[in-house]
């Protein structure tokens, strides 16, 4: 059921605003039951259409995100808009292929029988997106939600307001508003949403919200796919190229001012290569950042104050080896690139999932220890392994669990069109990017069908007699 707090965030909407999201959501389930967005040539129009108003909207999505986020153009291009276009690309090729009825035998029982499984659309969606990649986890689930044949709501974070309000530009400019359609708002908004019933609710954030979308989604026994976070580690092994090791570790932590789900949360490695991996972080850092990251048109800002604050408290100065709370710039929501060394596993820093520029690192006996520290922990959404052995990667392969596995590299297979991204336990539920999401945004049916001569169903039927019942009993033992 619904929670005081629930209730009391959908009231707070004027009658003439809950009518518009109502005949919304409405008008999308009429659109879908009359059977428009079935067609394939239909699904591709719209990814056209949406691959259009990407680029014709490059302009105000790139000034939005450097609103919101600090986000320099190139950033964006790389993070955002670009790996958008080529999912856009990748599931436009290959759609009809997979949309072609799979054959299946239905087995011997049955025979003769022939079966298929085909994907049919689920209905309406809702697509519930965060502040960190605006663009990117908005329009990479709608990309699903079009390709599946489904409507689609979007409901971009108030977090980030200026891409919010390009991307209801973008939809309501380029695409069919019979078939998406975007609610812009809070709390307010997302909770009147979710008492609404839906075929699909997919939620990218934290998990606290993740918990109250699964509630909510429960009432109507909707399906869910949760895309939320964790405190994602990396094991740095001895003899491990660390100048190589160094820039992707400061690549993947420090990309959007650390607020990236998929982020190296914290680092463990033995003490002497903690010791010789700290002077390369710092290398690597000037190397990207310059000696003043702050004047750097690469390096991003904290969404907002609160949550400057929030990663602000997280900083011990006495451990800090690069960055920290005096180089800090609340009223630009400026926060260094930081590296914490000396870490204790109780340290508030270890608390939580950091979502910021902080990196602590954290000593350990070695994979044995580390391997240990993962598995006490919740399951990550990714987890990252450096190591010259293929002995240690195994290890961590075959002994840890987490949403995904990186040996080698961090963020960079966040934007594979090939590779299922989702997350495994509170780090989330369902898998979407390419294929995935066509799978996750459709319904896989299967077809059966057996002529009706020969009847050889009358095998199984009664009266269970005599020979027939010997035969059964010989069949099923």
């Amino acid at each position: 059921m619904p929670t005081d707090a629930h209730q009391a965030a959908t009231s707070a909407l004027d009658a003439v605003r809950r009518g518009e999201i109502l005949a919304d959501v409405a008008a999308l389930r009429d659109f879908f039951a009359a059977g428009t967005t079935r067609p394939i040539e239909a699904r591709i129009a719209q990814l056209d259409a949406l691959a259009a108003g990407l680029r014709a909207e490059r302009p105000r999505l790139l000034k939005a995100l450097e609103m919101d986020l600090g986000k320099s153009r190139t950033e964006s291009l790389i993070t955002e808009l670009g790996v958008v276009a080529q999912e856009i690309a990748h599931v436009r090729k290959n759609l009809r292929v997979w949309l072609r009825p799979e054959r299946f035998g239905p087995g011997l029982l049955l025979a003769p029988s022939s079966g298929q499984i085909r994907r049919e659309p689920l209905g309406t969606t809702l697509i519930i997106s965060p502040w960190n990649y605006p663009v990117n986890l908005a329009l990479a689930p709608l990309i699903g939600a079009i390709a599946g044949g489904n409507t689609a709501i979007l409901k971009p974070s108030e977090v980030a307001p200026a891409t919010s309000a390009a991307l209801a530009r973008l939809v309501h400019t380029h695409l069919d508003p019979a078939g998406v359609r975007v609610v812009e708002g809070a709390v307010e908004e997302t909770a009147l949403l979710l008492e609404q019933r839906f075929d699909l609710i997919f939620y990218t954030g934290n998990g606290a919200v993740g918990r109250i979308v699964a509630r909510a989604a429960a009432e109507h026994l909707t399906p869910t796919v949760l895309e939320l976070g964790g405190k994602s580690p990396v094991f740095v092994d001895e003899g491990t190229d660390l100048a190589a090791t160094a820039r992707r570790i400061v690549w993947g932590k420090f990309t959007n001012a650390g607020q990236t789900c998929v982020a190296p949360d914290y680092l463990m490695a033995e003490r002497s290569t903690l010791d010789a991996l700290v002077p390369h972080l710092k290398d690597a850092v000037t190397s990207m950042y310059g000696r003043t990251p702050q004047r750097s048109r690469d390096y991003g800002r904290m969404v907002n104050q609160k949550h400057f604050d929030r990663v602000l408290a997280l900083i011990d100065d006495d451990k800090a080896v690069i960055g920290g709370t005096s180089e800090a710039d609340r009223a630009n929501r400026y926060l260094p690139p930081t590296i914490l060394d000396g870490v204790d596993w109780d340290d508030p820093v270890m608390g939580e999932e950091i979502f910021g520029p902080v990196l602590p690192l954290l000593e350990v006996s070695g994979p044995d220890e580390a391997i240990t520290r993962i598995n006490r922990g919740e399951k990550p959404l990714t987890a990252y392994v450096f190591s010259p052995r293929t002995a240690v990667e195994e290890r961590f392969a075959a002994e840890t669990s987490s949403g995904s596995l990186a040996l080698g590299l961090t963020l960079a297979h966040l934007g594979s069109q090939s590779m299922p991204f989702g997350g495994v336990g509170k780090s989330g539920m369902g898998k979407y990017h390419g294929r995935a999401s066509l799978d996750v945004f459709t319904h896989a049916k299967p077809v059966v069908k057996k002529p009706l001569r020969p009847d050889t169903l009358r095998l199984v039927t009664p009266p269970y007699r005599g020979a027939k019942r010997a035969l059964l009993g010989r069949l099923f033992r």
